[in-house]
């Protein structure tokens, strides 16, 4: 009955939907048609969307997910609006199987099962910025300062109104935000939204990104990007990922274990840890999905590099958060490498079944690290085993190609169809930098992804 309180209260409704490499589309409706709509669905021309259809077959349906339903402040249009996430069909009512967020959905099902349930936390950072349409640059560009991290002080913190204003909004909306606050970068920020089951944590990005931006731009005239590494010299944009299983029988969390004495977890945690340092090479395709990307997996500021993993280190892929292993029930692992430009649905789905790979085989993960491995010399990172990810989206969707348990996660046609896309995109970027530079962060690169 809120939700029906909700349509009835709009004027329109927007249907939202990502298409496979997450960008966010949709259509705007009449909100007196939605009840129509919830039954039939609406059409669109699929072939006009990268990946999804031939111009032969374009006929597709999106169908609204009622229980995503939001009601967006009026402000952000001037009218009465409302936003449903919607899920793809093809006319014969059959799932569209590039449909990331029904992907999404088989996977949490398959968990479910088999008695678990998949969890998940995020952490999306943004800058706020301002551009000329050449430049880009932080809206504190003010101050001459590198150590930005929790900075509230009046005159250097020209962001904190803003962070409010994004929290309230989204407090409104039902989200459950547990804290915001400003990062290590100019104007760079970050809410953290609560755990929540994978898929609705899925939507929820989705939402957070919309309405930040929203926000940045009607009330600010600022833009809030998310894209991974605006510039070479600043910390990058993270979507750092906070993962647990619990037990659908009697809720208990699966990774929690009071008699471990290093970071109280499971040894199926430890397993799980395996799973996600084995694939993750391949991983990184899904979670790290563009060519800005991989500017900002680079040692220095806080982002992975290294694939180990320990307890409280910032420097390894995986980390297991320290301040909860007093409370069993919120016993978890931090996973370091997502950026907020993946497809979060793809991602918790080859996350989840990455880690899954490892409960099966049983994939020791290692001994942790306890240092930081950026000190660690070459020759003893050797010694201790410790890999690298990938230095390019072109690396990466090799190691992704090559993965059976990747491929697998999202069935072959889908890996295969976002394994072109990703090459196009890199082979466009090649065109563009003949010469390119892991250092330099390029033109095509701020106009393909500022506003992504």
């Amino acid at each position: 009955m809120e939700k029906l309180s909700l349509i009835s209260d709009s004027e329109f409704i927007i249907l939202c939907f990502l298409d496979l490499i997450g960008m966010l589309r949709g259509k705007t409706i009449p909100a007196r048609v939605v009840s129509e709509v919830i039954v039939d669905g609406v059409g669109f021309d699929a072939s006009s969307i990268p990946g999804f259809a031939e111009i032969w077959e374009s006929d597709m349906i999106m169908k609204p997910d009622l229980s995503t339903l939001v009601r967006f402040p009026d402000y952000f249009y001037n009218y009465k609006v409302g936003g449903i996430i919607c899920n793809i069909y093809v006319p014969e009512g059959f799932p569209f199987k590039y449909d990331g967020r029904q992907i999404c959905i088989r996977m949490e099902e398959k968990f479910k099962s088999q008695g678990l349930q998949p969890l998940a936390g995020a952490e999306p950072e943004f800058y706020l910025v301002k551009t000329n349409g050449e430049t880009i640059f932080p809206v504190e560009n003010h101050i001459h300062d590198n150590h930005r991290y929790l900075d509230v002080s009046p005159g250097r913190d020209l962001t904190e109104q803003y962070r409010m204003d994004l929290s309230a909004t989204l407090i409104t909306m039902g989200f459950n935000v547990e804290k915001h606050h400003h990062e290590v970068g100019h104007s760079q920020n970050e809410i953290v939204l609560k755990f929540s089951s994978v898929t609705e944590n899925a939507d929820r990005i989705l939402w957070y990104k919309m309405i930040a931006k929203t926000i940045a731009l009607k009330k600010y005239n600022w833009v809030a990007t998310f894209m991974p590494k605006p510039w070479i010299e600043k910390p990058g944009n993270g979507l750092h990922i906070h993962l647990s299983l619990k037990s659908v029988n009697n809720g208990e969390n699966i990774f929690a274990d009071t008699n471990d004495n290093y970071a109280g977890i499971s040894q199926i945690c430890r397993y799980f840890i395996g799973g996600l340092l084995e694939h993750s090479r391949a991983l990184s395709a899904i979670v790290a999905s563009t060519v800005n990307s991989y500017k900002r997996l680079i040692p220095g500021f806080e982002a992975p590099v290294y694939i180990s993993w320990g307890k409280r280190n910032r420097s390894a892929l995986i980390r297991v958060p320290e301040k909860h292993l007093k409370k069993p029930s919120e016993i978890r692992i931090e996973y370091r490498c997502p950026d907020p430009l993946c497809n979060p649905y793809l991602m918790y789905t080859a996350i989840f079944e990455a880690g899954m790979d490892g409960i099966k085989k049983k994939i020791d993960p290692g001994d942790p690290i306890n240092e930081c491995i950026y000190h660690l010399s070459d020759e003893k990172r050797r010694e201790l085993g410790i890999k690298t990810l990938p230095s390019s989206l072109k690396e990466a969707l090799e190691e992704w190609y090559s993965d059976d348990i990747c491929i697998k996660a999202f069935g072959k046609d889908v890996a295969e169809k976002y394994y072109e896309l990703k090459m196009e995109e890199w082979k466009e970027y090649i065109k563009q930098n003949s010469n390119p530079k892991p250092d330099e962060i390029t033109k095509w690169e701020i106009y393909k992804y500022l506003y992504m």
